[in-house]
Formats: structure tokens, C-alpha cells, sequence
């Protein structure tokens, strides 16, 4: 396969599909898609959007090789004519999508596909396979990032990601979400992150004495001494033989000593202890540092209770996160004679019935403090009024909010137009300023980690009538399926 070539990266269902739909003349027919997602991670307010540079990478790379078609003729499952559509096919269709680093909420489009059904059907499982993973770990980091009010937080949970390349991604999306640095070495020259990291137990271990490992790596590296000091005894072992090489090597040869790192115990109590102890010995400007299995909710706590922290070193909570975004790609409209068609998914889980028809989100803006108003899900073709705007609460249409002294932006931008990139893809330093001013426009309300305000995302009057009638539409045409197949079944036991 081709290097960064993953066209294959997809479940064999769309394929089969693909097949069905090129045996039903049905090839060129144009199908929109919408991605989004039905509640946010951590019980959380918000959702960080994450993966469309991977997304990018991968439709610029779209292509089915000899060896993949070879591949796919060996299943069986295929026809020849299918086969050498797929050798031709390249990407022709539009994307749109909301820039990575976005706070976006449940149920909007953050990625919309407009492509022939084929093209739009194969690139699924990799648009969320990006998505799902991008914005589950920015939002991890930000959720602590944002806890520890400016305090540095280093990323180093590679070891515990699922996998090499999952563990590369997740240091990348965890600075965007917030991160300072990152411990992946590969991921820091990669996407030129700040690397960072200090020592392990392993080496303070394999010398006869800590003081001797300390003393090593002061001498390997003088310039960067920041100690892990819990292997024995963090008060009276680590921080007094941190003090005493510092003492004895570091300030007589013209260094600094720069900090410590606790990795266990009661991080509270011996932060305060260690910030006395390093105080005492003349070290007011030692750094401490925090690790062991960190969230955002235990950071909080060390807030409240008064615990010393200069950085905090965090993997688990953020590369390896317990949770999910869960986004869903789903059939929201086709074109047919030149109209486009709305479609719609009914479900008895409401909470699974889809929106409707190609659609534009848009978020207002407080005029004064440009913070965050509200989001509308309209139709397409809808046009936001510039002087006043009523949102309305879908599930609850009593509840309406006039808004006036607004500004309103379109979420979504073009990515691809005709299957050519059109999108400027800012660097990763500016990915992460954006993600922060965006970030600074949420309430504190939405953000809290406890108890967070659900923001909600309304339809317009428009988006909602058309919703309201393909539903009944969708429910009629249901039960008269419903009758036909009860007088065909009763037919059949007739003739039995």
C-alpha cells in the first residue's frame, strides 16, 4: 500500500453497499452526510472538535491500488465493472467542516459530505474513526487543562494509548486541547510540540543509591534537573538527596535546580511539605511537580485544599481516556433532478431521529462580552437576521430565548470543493490559539467540570417544520406499510 494511503480503512459493509449502489445505476447519484454526535464526553458541557487535518491527509491520499483491488477480487463479493470503477475513483465531492479546536455540542453537523453516494459512502468509517478520536482527546485536555488555571500540563500518556499511532495522534490533539508539552519524542519532531519529561523509578533504582542516581543524571544533565523524588521515601529520602546534589553539584558548577516530581502518596500533604522543605534549604524557585493518574476532578480537589503545584505531569486521563464521542455519519439528503431531497432517519429512541436535509449551523456572540448565545441548526438556504433572533428549545418550545446585540458566524467552512483541497490548514501553534480563544468564548456555566449548563442547540422554525412533516410523512407511510404487509401475510396464510 501506498504510504499514507488508508483508502482501505473502511468497513467492508460500505463496500457491499458501493456495489449495490453501482448495480442500481445509482453511481452519480449526489447524497449529503452529516457527522455529529448525540451527547457530549464526561457528562460533560462541551466538546472539543478534533481530526479534520487527518481527515484531509486522507482524502489527499484516496486511491485504490492494484493490490487493494486484487485484494477485494479475491473476497468474491465483487463484480469485474465494480472493480474497475474502484481503480479509477479519486475523491470528487464537497466537505465542509468545523475547524479543529472548535467547542461544538450535541446534534449540529460538524462535518457535512456532499459527494456521489459511492465516494460518500466509502469514506465514512475513516472521517469518524478521525473525528471520534481527535476531539475525544482534545477534550480530555481540556477539561484539565482548564481546571489548573494556567499551571502547565504535560502530556505523557504514549504508554498507555491504544497503540503506536493512536498514542502519536493523541499528543498531538492534546496540546491543541491545552497541553504544554508532550513526553513522545516521535510526536514532538513530528508535529514540532515542545518535549518535555524528567526521569523514572527504573533508574533511581538501578544505582545503589538514590543520592547516586540523582548525582548521575545532575552530571548527564545539568541543565534540565527536575527529580523524581517518591522511589523511597519522598520526605526523608528524595527531597533531601534532591537538595544535596543541588547543593553539592548543581550551584557550584553554575546550574539551576529546577524542580521535583511526586508520583505518588498523598500528593496533597507532601506538595505543602516539600514547598517548606525546598524553601528552607534556599530553593524558593524549585518547581513541583504533580503525576499519578491526574483528572480534572482531582485537580480541583488539590485546588480547594491548598495543594503546591507548579506543573502537572498527565497520560492516563487524556491519551487514554475511559470514554467516547460516539459521532454518527447519517444520510440527510440526495440530489435528484437537480433538487435536493431531504431524508431523515426515524427511530423509537427519539434521541436517534435525525435533522433533515442539508443544513448550516451558526453560533451568536454577545455584542459586549463575545461570549457564546446560542447555536441554530437552519436549512441551507436560511439567512440570519442581523438585528434579533429567537432561539427556541426543540424538546421544549416554551422555552425561548430573544436575543438582540449579537454577531453571528457560520460554523462550518470549506474543506473540499470538487475534491480540491481549498482550505488554508493552519499549523499546530495556531490550531492551538484558536482552540483557545474559541474555548475563552464558553461560560464558565458550560465548562464546569461538576455541574455543567446544557447548551442547547435549537432548529429554526423552518429546519423544524420540515423535521415535523417527514416524520409524519415517515410514520404514515410506515403504518400503510405495516397494512400491506398484514394483508400479504394473511394471503400467504391462506393459501398454506
Amino acid at each position: 500500500m501506498e504510504k499514507n494511503n488508508k483508502t482501505m480503512m473502511t468497513d467492508f459493509y460500505e463496500l457491499t453497499m458501493a456495489q449495490t449502489y453501482f448495480d442500481a445505476g445509482k453511481k452519480d447519484e449526489i447524497a449529503y452526510f452529516d457527522t455529529f454526535f448525540r451527547k457530549n464526553p464526561f457528562e460533560g458541557g462541551y466538546t472539543i472538535s478534533n481530526g479534520v487535518d487527518n481527515i484531509i491527509e486522507y482524502i489527499n491520499n484516496f486511491k485504490f491500488t492494484e493490490e487493494d483491488i486484487e485484494y477485494l477480487r479475491e473476497t468474491g463479493s465483487f463484480t469485474e465493472e465494480f472493480l474497475d470503477y474502484l481503480k479509477d475513483m479519486k475523491f470528487t465531492g464537497d466537505i465542509y467542516a468545523v475547524p479543529d479546536g472548535t467547542p461544538v455540542f450535541p446534534n449540529e453537523p460538524v462535518i457535512t459530505v456532499k459527494a456521489p453516494i459511492i465516494e460518500a459512502q466509502i469514506i465514512e468509517t475513516a472521517v469518524l474513526a478521525h473525528f471520534n478520536h481527535g476531539s475525544l482527546v482534545s477534550t480530555a485536555a481540556k477539561r484539565i487543562t482548564n481546571e489548573v488555571k494556567g499551571i502547565p500540563v504535560m502530556e505523557f500518556g504514549a504508554r498507555r494509548a491504544r497503540g503506536v499511532d493512536s498514542a502519536i495522534e493523541a499528543s498531538k490533539y492534546a496540546y491543541i486541547g491545552g497541553c504544554a508539552g508532550t513526553s513522545n519524542v516521535y510526536a514532538a519532531k513530528k508535529y514540532d510540540i515542545p518535549v518535555m519529561g524528567t526521569m523514572a523509578h527504573s533508574m533511581i533504582q538501578n544505582f545503589d543509591t538514590e543520592y547516586e542516581a540523582f548525582m548521575a543524571y545532575a552530571k548527564s544533565n545539568p541543565d534540565n534537573c527536575v527529580f523524581l523524588v517518591d522511589t523511597y521515601d519522598t520526605l526523608k529520602s528524595g527531597i533531601p538527596n534532591a537538595i544535596r546534589v543541588a547543593k553539592e553539584y548543581l550551584i557550584p558548577n553554575g546550574h539551576k535546580f529546577k524542580g521535583i516530581r511526586i508520583d505518588s502518596g498523598d500528593l496533597i500533604y507532601l506538595s505543602k511539605a516539600a514547598r517548606q522543605m525546598m524553601d528552607e534549604a534556599g530553593f524558593p524557585d524549585v518547581k513541583i511537580c504533580l503525576s499519578n493518574g491526574l483528572n480534572e476532578y482531582s485537580i480541583r480537589d488539590f485546588a480547594s485544599k491548598g495543594a503546591v503545584i507548579d506543573s502537572i505531569g498527565a497520560g492516563d486521563n487524556i491519551a487514554a481516556a475511559k470514554e467516547r464521542v460516539g459521532g454518527v455519519y447519517k444520510l440527510v439528503a440526495i440530489e435528484k433532478d437537480g433538487k435536493i431531497i431531504p431524508k431523515v432517519k426515524v427511530s423509537g429512541d427519539t434521541v436517534k431521529t435525525t435533522n433533515p436535509g442539508y443544513k448550516k449551523a451558526y453560533r451568536f456572540y454577545d455584542q459586549d462580552t463575545h461570549k457564546v448565545l446560542g447555536d441554530v441548526i437552519t436549512t441551507y438556504d436560511e439567512v440570519i437576521p442581523k438585528d434579533k433572533y429567537t432561539l427556541v428549545d426543540e424538546q421544549n418550545p416554551w422555552k425561548q430565548t430573544l436575543i438582540e446585540d449579537y454577531y453571528v458566524r457560520e460554523l462550518q467552512v470549506p474543506i473540499f470543493k470538487d475534491g480540491k483541497l481549498v482550505y488554508n490548514e493552519p499549523n499546530i501553534h495556531e490550531r492551538k490559539k484558536y482552540c483557545d480563544a474559541e474555548f475563552a468564548t464558553l461560560t464558565d456555566r458550560i465548562t464546569d467540570v461538576s455541574n455543567p449548563h446544557t447548551y442547547y442547540v435549537d432548529l429554526s422554525e423552518k429546519e423544524k417544520e420540515l423535521k415535523e412533516y417527514m416524520l409524519f410523512e415517515a410514520t404514515k407511510k410506515a403504518a400503510e406499510t405495516a397494512m400491506e404487509n398484514n394483508g400479504y401475510a394473511k394471503t400467504i396464510g391462506g393459501k398454506k
